[in-house]
């Protein structure tokens, strides 16, 4: 499934009232970023009023944070079925899991980047006031990092990939992955180029697990 597949499931299993606001929400917080964005912006964001946000959601805080669980459970649910495909040798799956996060890194532009800022906010001490949902966030987070290592030791296992320390391994892996949703516009892409950067950030992480020919 591609990213922009995922994109399209990920907004049918949202129910219609949440996912205009979530959408609307994910946009003003990576615009203004989580202290400067109000219930205001976000129901602006929308073309409505800050009722009907109020309808879903007490406050600010709960609606980043069901981005930031969205955000992380869309990555979640597209790589754990490729990770545990045991059909496909470990280097397939990892390609395929690398071109799954690359891919939502584009397509779910936003929602990602939000995500990322909750982690780096709760490192900081500046995290919203709901500390135990981003100790869920975390998990999440830790819980999808496994998957990789997980990939990785079948692989170094399987003498495909070089002696790592898998977990070590999946930092410098997702934080290339992940700065794709920094730098990409998602205003300019389109299919060709959503694909040719996945692939390439496919290969190039591929290629730098993959043990040396002696």
């Amino acid at each position: 499934m591609s990213g922009d597949d995922n994109e399209a499931a990920a907004v049918r299993t949202t129910a219609p009232g949440r996912r205009d606001i979530l959408e609307a929400a994910a946009t003003a917080f990576t615009r203004g970023g989580y202290t400067a964005t109000t219930i205001d912006d976000i129901a602006r964001e929308m073309g409505a009023t800050k009722g009907r946000v109020y309808h879903y959601y007490r406050a600010k805080a709960d609606v980043f944070l069901d981005i930031v669980t969205t955000g992380m459970q869309e990555l979640i649910d597209g790589v754990q079925p490729i990770a545990g495909n045991t059909d496909l040798d470990p280097a397939t799956r990892l390609w395929r899991m690398a071109h799954h996060h690359a891919g939502l890194m584009m397509t779910r532009n936003s929602f990602q980047r939000v995500a990322m800022r909750a982690v780096e906010m709760r490192r900081l001490g500046e995290a919203p006031a709901q500390q135990q949902a981003l100790e869920t966030v975390v998990a999440m987070r830790d819980r999808y990092e496994q998957l990789f290592a997980d990939v990785i030791d079948e692989g170094r296992q399987a003498g495909v990939f070089r002696d790592v320390d898998s977990r070590l391994a999946t930092k410098p892996l997702l934080g290339a992955l992940n700065w794709i949703s920094l730098w990409y516009d998602p205003q300019r892409g389109d299919y060709n180029t959503r694909q040719r950067v996945a692939d390439e950030y496919a290969d190039f992480i591929l290629g730098g697990l993959r043990r040396s020919p002696r």
